[in-house]
Formats: C-alpha cells, structure tokens, sequence
C-alpha cells in the first residue's frame, strides 16, 4: 500500500482534551480511529480512550496482514470497545459509564469500509467533490431529514449538540457500517470530530482538502476550524489519508508498507493522555494509572471471551 497520513488534535478553548485519535497499519491493511469524548457526561475523555485503545488492540489482532470480512470486524469492535468502556465503569465504581462518540475506518485492497456512532464524521473525497460522508446521529440530523430545519438552521439549532447515539452510557450503541468503497488514485479519506466541521461546514473542507498533500492541508484546516470557533472553541481533531495506490511516483510523504513484515505494525496515537493540558486535574501519574488500568480492562474483557 501507499499513502499519505496525517493527524492533529488541539483542545481550542476547552480546558482539556476530550478527542483521541489514532492509526495504525500493518503490510496491507490501515486502521483510522477517531473519539470525541462526549463533554455532557463526567469522563467523556477516559471512554474516548479505551475505545481508541481497544480497536487498535482489535485491529492488530486481526490484521495479519488484512482483516477478514472489514465490515463485521468494525461492527464487532465498535461494540467490543463499549463493553470495555461499560466494564471499566464498573471497575471504577463509577454511577454512570461514561460516553464518547467514535469513526472508525479500514483501508485495504484498494478498497475503504468505515462504521460509526455519534457525530464525528468520515468524508471520502474525489477531486473536489464529496463521493460519501456519514450521517450523524443527532436530533439536528433527524430534523433535517424531516424537512423541519434546512442546512443553516442546522448549524445554528439549540439542540446540534444533543445526540442519540454513542458507545458507553446505558444503551446498547446502534453502529452504522458502510458498504464496500473502492478507493481511486488520490482519493482522500478524512475523519473529523465536531470541533472541526462544524465551524468550517462540508464546502470549506471539501475546498481546504484539495489539491495540497494533507501534510499541508490539515493543520491549515485545523487553524481555519479553530479561528472560526472563536471564544467557545471546541476540543478539533482530525485525521486524513491520500490513497497513492500503486502511484509510481508518489509525493515525497508517501509511506510504502512494503517493507513491513507480515506480522509488524506501525501505531500512533494523540490525544490528551499524550500531551496533557497544563492545569487540569490530572497528574502524570494520574494518566499513565489511567492507561494502565484502561489496558487491564480491555485485556479482562478479552479474557472473559476466550
């Protein structure tokens, strides 16, 4: 595989960071993850990072060096991170589980297949146009399906940020899965949270992705997402991939998997248990205790299957 990656997640005017975003690739499959911890519910940062930390873990189990049946293994993992978030609650003693939005995609064969809950979206871009992007599990989107507010009154309703759908909480999550996308040379695919399409809207990031590599493209879209958020600025992440194919002469930034071995992966992950928000409540020691036991969870949960 070849492609071009990159990823940024900035906490705007929040006191802290609530969104993790990661990726990882082994020789022939990429994995895309992004969570928006659901700011509404006490610890919506600790559900966004067992959930990435547990498709990662899903992913590179599975992927070796492809996943089998990628729609099935998203719809599974998705709600194996839910369970682990719901037995972490437990652990913790805590009254309510917390809750995070979550996007998820693979890329592999040539082809993309995505699955998510919540509000954080997925655009898959050809050219200048918008081929496929999700549809958010809000009351706004439900609204407007009704033909009860039009695009404007969307972004600007009182209840944009009420959502019926995520994993964590008390409900068993509804995870919508894409069909099969057959990706075309210098397609992109990029996942957002809220924090970034909703200043900016389809039509800027379908202009601000075009043409430039995403090296380039993404920290001006985040710059641009994060100017216009202004004072009330919410935690933005983004993560985008520029499919090169089998490009003979692909940019510069390219990464070729070719050279990995068939059991190796490549990981990286950012969000706030990476680079803590200074003044939070959070000590260092506090966070690693907190990876540590988010990992215990998820490995318990692997347990109690086998």
């Amino acid at each position: 595989m070849k492609f071009s990656i990159f990823q940024d997640s900035r906490p705007g005017r929040r006191r802290t960071n609530q969104d993790r975003i990661a990726y990882s690739y082994s020789r022939d499959a990429l994995l895309m993850v992004l969570a928006d911890g659901m700011g509404g519910h006490e610890n919506g940062e600790l559900a966004a990072e067992i959930a990435t930390r547990s498709l990662l873990q899903s992913f590179q189990r599975a992927a070796h060096p492809t996943v089998s049946a990628p729609k099935d293994f998203l719809y599974k993992a998705m709600l194996d991170a839910h369970q682990a978030i719901l037995s972490d609650a437990l652990d913790r003693s805590l009254t309510e589980a917390p809750r995070t939005t979550v996007i998820a995609c693979i890329v592999q064969a040539g082809s993309a297949w995505w699955a998510h809950a919540g509000d954080s979206r997925l655009y898959a871009l050809r050219g200048r146009d918008i081929a496929a992007r999700t549809r958010d599990h809000s009351r706004v989107q439900m609204l407007f399906d009704q033909g009860k507010i039009d695009a404007h009154g969307a972004q600007t309703h009182p209840e944009r940020n009420r959502l019926y759908n995520c994993l964590g909480g008390n409900s068993t999550p509804h995870i919508d899965t894409s069909r099969r996308f057959a990706l075309r040379q210098e397609d992109t695919i990029m996942l957002c949270s809220d924090g970034v399409w909703g200043p900016l809207g389809d039509a800027r990031l379908r202009t601000g992705l075009s043409g430039a590599e995403v090296q380039e493209s993404v920290p001006r879209i985040m710059a641009r997402a994060e100017a216009l958020g202004g004072p009330t600025c919410d935690n933005l992440s983004m993560i985008a991939m520029r499919w090169h194919g089998n490009d003979q002469d692909p940019a510069p930034e390219t990464l070729s998997t070719a050279s990995l071995s068939f059991e190796g992966f490549t990981t990286r992950m950012e969000g706030a248990s990476m680079t803590p928000v200074p003044d939070t409540e959070f000590s260092n020691a506090d966070i690693e205790r907190a990876i540590d036991e988010i990992n215990a969870a998820i490995k318990k949960l692997e347990t109690s299957k086998n």
